[in-house]
């Protein structure tokens, strides 16, 4: 695929105009067509860029990260090589790590047969070695025709990874997409994920980050067939020192598309930092959209920072509705008193209002067990960078 111009100015100017929305962005199968990002062009102008550079060079990966798929009897697994349909066909590289990752690795291809409906999770176990490698891997999750399933994608260990996963719901499916993020705290981990909806079809998105040192994953949706519907759901907790980063973009091209965009995150300890920036696209020929993204923020300790850009284009007036919403706050101090007056001390009580905050999200989730792997996940980190920040407060 050859790379879209960047529109420019005239001559005369001398200078271009940038980038500035994530339809523009250029699209190439081809690495040498992306220059390597300096952390000044706007998609990356919050990304740590240099702890990401070992995954700038278009070379093959290591075998670091190893890819296992379980499941219920009813679904297929194999591989495929670039270029191999119906790889590429939901997945365009909009930058330079993703095209290398999709020029040299191959596949693991995931199919859930037409018509099947599986009544337990497929698996998909991304396990790192060492975050001195430098791995790549590419996903295809394939919900064919009418057909309903859970792809649970677990990524634990250390790792230097790049890694695309491509989702394609075909017309009449049903697919439900659950990415856990729990690398070990030297992992560093950029991925992409796009899907490609048909006619009537249905996803369901969920991020959970809460491992890693930089991880920064972009999840895009393209509701392409009339009636589709695009669900995604976030939710992350930032320690000191973690940097995490989700740039979602929801573009909505058939007729009477539905999505519904909603990122939750915590953060606490010097250094913590998370990104949020969502993109929403109402192109001419989505009529009768609805659209809504949020995301809130909870800023639990000084030195934490959370970066949170909402964005909506409409290219048309004919739609049901479309809208946004962006919070960050503090922790509240008069929300610990209430608290702690009750004889609830101050390490349960900051624990309580986090749980609170980020149980929405919890409960969306659509398998109970990793609901309850997720709460117990979350109290973990909660309990560590709590003890940490009140010790340090009290030195």
């Amino acid at each position: 695929m050859t790379i879209t111009e960047t529109p420019r100015l005239p001559e005369s100017a001398g200078k271009f105009v940038p980038v500035q929305t994530r339809s523009e962005r250029p699209t190439s199968f081809e690495p040498s067509d992306f220059t390597k990002p300096t952390g000044r062009e706007v998609d990356w102008k919050f990304t740590p860029v240099a702890k990401l550079s070992p995954l700038f060079v278009d070379e093959p990966g290591d075998e670091s990260v190893t890819v296992e798929v379980t499941g219920p009897e009813g679904f297929r697994a194999g591989t495929l090589a670039p270029g191999e349909a119906p790889r590429g066909t939901g997945f365009v590289p909009e930058g330079l790590a993703e095209a290398i990752a999709s020029k040299h690795a191959s596949a693991t291809h995931v199919v859930i047969p037409a018509g099947t409906e599986l009544d337990a999770p497929v698996v998909v176990r991304v396990s790192g070695g060492t975050a001195e490698g430098r791995a790549l891997v590419h996903l295809v999750l394939q919900a064919e025709a009418n057909s309903t399933a859970t792809i649970l994608v677990e990524h634990t260990g250390s790792a230097t990874l790049s890694e695309n996963v491509e989702i394609l719901v075909e017309d009449g499916a049903n697919l439900d997409v659950i990415a856990i993020h729990e690398w070990n705290d030297d992992t560093v981990h950029t991925g992409a994920h796009q899907a490609s909806l048909g006619k009537d079809a249905t996803l369901k998105h969920t991020i959970v980050t809460f491992g890693g040192k930089v991880v920064r994953v972009n999840p895009t949706i393209h509701l392409n067939g009339s009636g589709s519907e695009g669900i995604a759901k976030g939710l992350y907790f930032s320690d000191a020192g973690q940097h995490f980063e989700h740039q979602v973009y929801i573009d909505h091209a058939g007729e009477r598309t539905t999505s519904d965009v909603n990122y939750k995150g915590a953060l606490q300890g010097e250094g913590a930092r998370s990104v949020w920036i969502g993109d929403v696209l109402i192109r001419p020929t989505a009529v009768g959209t609805n659209s809504y993204e949020q995301n809130r923020n909870l800023v639990l300790s000084n030195g934490a920072r959370a970066d949170s850009i909402p964005n909506l284009e409409i290219e048309t007036g004919n739609i049901e509705g479309a809208g946004h919403a962006s919070a960050t706050g503090r922790f509240e101090e008069e929300q610990l008193f209430y608290l702690m007056a009750r004889g609830i001390d101050e390490l349960t009580a900051r624990r309580l209002v986090v749980h609170g905050f980020l149980n929405e999200i919890v409960q969306s989730i659509s398998v109970p067990e990793v609901q309850d792997r997720m709460r117990e996940t979350l109290e973990r980190e909660l309990e560590a960078s709590t003890e940490a920040m009140m010790a340090a407060s009290a030195v």
